[in-house]
């Protein structure tokens, strides 16, 4: 039984992605988190059933998150829109088993505040023809960890940053279950 900790910080559209994937496998078991307690992916947990727990930004830096996820048992967490750093004792704790998801081609438009419509808006006003996701594993830095997968979306050039967002998401949707997937094994 491998036991995923999905931290997420808004409506939770990956971690559901996520958790449909694996519906009927007996073998992995959800618990989400989040530093938002009005988060609409807790809402969602709750009426799934799933396990879920909101904390304090302090109590992510502190050692309660780490110890809640130990007790849980969780073996591998996966950020899916969440926007904190991830303290540092998790990432020790958690070596290559904190995976993080990123609406763009890093290393470009990455790092503090490069998230959500930010993101795509810097791609648009760029004039990038291309844009995609970045999988990849968390280090003490922002976007830094290393790649395990990038997938990439054609641009036209009258995209608005919102039809960016769109074509990123479907791929977001596509990929991140299926990463997931192989590294459980």
């Amino acid at each position: 039984m491998k036991k995923i900790g999905i931290f997420a910080s808004g409506t939770g559209s990956n971690a559901f992605k996520i958790i449909k994937h694996f519906e009927g496998n007996d073998n992995v078991e959800f618990v989400v988190l989040s530093n938002n307690k009005d988060a609409g992916v807790l809402e969602k947990a709750a009426s799934l059933g799933i396990p879920h727990y909101s904390f304090l930004k302090k109590e992510f830096s502190n050692g309660t998150v780490l110890n809640f996820l130990k007790e849980n048992n969780v073996d591998l967490i996966i950020l899916a829109g969440f926007l904190l750093l991830v303290s540092e004792d998790i990432i020790d704790h958690y070596p290559n088993k904190v995976i993080n998801i990123h609406p763009a081609l890093l290393p470009k438009y990455g790092g503090k505040g490069m998230y959500g419509i930010n993101v795509h808006r810097a791609v648009v006003e760029n004039k990038e023809s291309i844009s995609g996701i970045t999988i990849h594993y968390c280090n003490h830095e922002y976007d830094e960890g290393q790649f395990i997968l990038q997938a990439t979306t054609q641009l036209a050039s009258t995209d608005t940053p919102e039809e960016v967002a769109a074509k990123v998401l479907k791929l977001e949707h596509f990929y991140f279950p299926r990463v997931i997937e192989n590294i459980l094994g």
